[in-house]
């Protein structure tokens, strides 16, 4: 997985790549999703960019507030999760145009969990 992170002093996190790889291979699939249900296409957009978002502070804290981070990142992957699947259901995408991103985000889900996320 390459990434495009800035260089700096700290190596990259991989929960945080996986997050940030599932949003770039989501984008398009967002985009649809916006075309027929603005609503469901927001929400969506916004629980990848919360899980995201919610890794990296979550890295960078300690004790029970990086806890409480990881497990508000998996709160909003499985939002994103379900929101795919109910796009599925209205036919709004087809499941072949979600699967590499539900891929990742099972990823992220299971990296998450192994971070001590309690979602």
């Amino acid at each position: 997985m390459q990434s495009s992170h800035p260089p700096s002093s700290r190596p990259p996190f991989y929960a945080l790549e996986v997050a940030i790889a599932a949003i770039q291979v989501l984008r398009p699939v967002v985009a649809r999703i916006r075309q027929r249900d603005r609503d469901l296409g927001e929400q969506l957009r916004r629980a990848l960019s919360s899980a995201a978002l919610n890794v990296a502070e979550g890295n960078s804290n300690e004790g029970g507030t990086r806890l409480s981070r990881f497990s508000t990142a998996a709160g909003s992957n499985s939002e994103a999760r379900a929101a795919l699947r109910v796009a599925v259901a209205w036919g709004y995408v087809e499941a072949a145009h979600i699967q590499a991103g539900e891929a990742l985000l099972d990823r992220l889900a299971g990296l998450l969990h192994g971070l001590g996320a309690r979602r």
